[in-house]
């Protein structure tokens, strides 16, 4: 059951089937690439990657022309798992059954949303390895400093960690990467003194919601620009600078508050990396 103002997005209706169709595209495309870095991620397609000024974008995929564009000033990371999306996008393209599925169960921006969440999943096969995912969740468990670990030891941003935690972790859990609202996200990846300007002009602003992701369990999406209340764990891990666990709920912007078990972790660059651990009876 939902109540006004937390109304599941138009990609909960994406099926298991058509989500571990995206991955299986992505880990196969993968598998024939020299490698993960930047230069090796279009190997395998007759495209040209030109780094530009995008604006508000991160990046877009041209098929008629064959060219990826990113932009040119976001951080490596960024541009890493943008062009994982976009490289996704083009997989998508080639797969006339999948396409075709979408296009009869979506229209407008539901149908762009959908393809949008599952090139999202698709860029993170193609950067996080099986193997290095599954041990960082057996360590951590679907938490915040999963989210971390998994960032530093593949060397893609948290959204990329986050992303990839959503599609294999088992269970009910909400995702979210967390600042102060005078913080740019585009800063927390950048250099220290770009973080440093950013922490004074934001000090005492609300923290809110900068990404996030659910696991398919999941009936309900934390929405981009949601404010943490002040007493939430979140932003107790975010001022002490110390770790935060324990049982506190989901904040929506209806002001409702789901219980579950947060796990925050403030990872050092001004921001709480948390996941929401959902009692699945609560969900009905």
């Amino acid at each position: 059951m939902t109540t006004p103002g937390d109304v599941p997005p138009p990609e909960r209706g994406l099926s298991a089937q058509q989500r571990s169709r995206m991955q299986e595209l992505a880990r196969t495309y993968a598998a024939t690439l020299p490698g993960r870095d930047s230069a090796s991620l279009v190997a395998g397609l007759k495209a040209k990657v030109v780094y530009t000024d995008m604006g508000e974008r991160d990046g877009a995929y041209d098929p008629e022309h064959g060219v990826i564009l990113i932009d040119r000033k976001a951080s490596p990371q960024r541009q890493r798992f943008t062009l994982a999306h976009e490289v996704s996008h083009a997989l998508l393209l080639s797969d006339d059954d999948l396409l075709s599925e979408l296009h009869d169960r979506f229209e407008g921006q539901a149908l762009e949303e959908a393809i949008e969440t599952l090139c999202n999943v698709g860029a993170a096969a193609i950067l996080l390895p099986d193997e290095l995912l599954l041990e960082v969740l057996r360590r951590y468990g679907p938490s915040g400093r999963a989210m971390h670990e998994l960032s530093r030891r593949a060397d893609v941003s948290v959204s990329s960690a986050m992303y990839a935690l959503a599609s294999a972790a088992g269970g009910p859990v909400l995702f979210a990467i967390c600042s102060r609202l005078g913080v740019k996200a585009s800063a927390l990846e950048e250099s220290p003194s770009a973080r440093q300007r950013q922490a004074k002009l934001g000090a005492q602003r609300p923290v809110v919601v900068r990404s996030s992701a659910e696991t398919r369990e999941v009936k309900y999406s934390l929405g981009k620009g949601t404010p943490v209340p002040e007493d939430h764990p979140i932003v107790v891990a975010l001022d002490t600078g110390f770790e935060q666990g324990g049982r506190s709920y989901v904040p929506f912007k209806s002001g409702r508050k789901l219980p579950a078990f947060v796990d925050a972790y403030p990872d050092g660059q001004r921001r709480v990396l948390a996941s929401f651990r959902l009692e699945e009876k609560r969900q009905e």
